[in-house]
């Protein structure tokens, strides 16, 4: 049984996959990266439906606490990737600004 919590949440999962396809719909987005939020979205739906087969698991792996805490956990780690990947973009960006800059400058003379 879907609790008032799971279906407020579903409620807003919907919303954002609305929008996502609302995006793509207008070309704001690529599709990549349309189904890189997809995929993210449709996955917290599920994460939110089977909430109690996660807590099932969480206990089995060991955890103490619930299901959600171990989604948590699980999100948190893929944020830091993201912050990682995003970071090393930045070096990149950073790296080919200051080459453009250079070369600029030397036509420029």
């Amino acid at each position: 049984m879907i609790t008032l919590q799971q279906l407020i949440a579903l409620i807003i999962i919907a919303f954002f996959v609305y929008r996502l396809f609302q995006q793509r719909n207008k070309q704001q987005i690529s599709g990549s990266e349309f189904y890189l939020w997809l995929t993210f979205w449709l996955g917290s739906g599920l994460a939110i439906v089977f909430l109690k087969e996660f807590d099932k698991l969480a206990s089995t792996l060991g955890f103490s606490a619930s299901g959600i805490n171990l989604l948590f956990y699980c999100a948190t780690l893929i944020l830091f990737y993201f912050i990682f990947k995003l970071r090393l973009n930045l070096a990149k960006l950073d790296r080919n600004l200051t080459d453009l800059t250079r070369e600029i400058t030397l036509l420029k003379k």
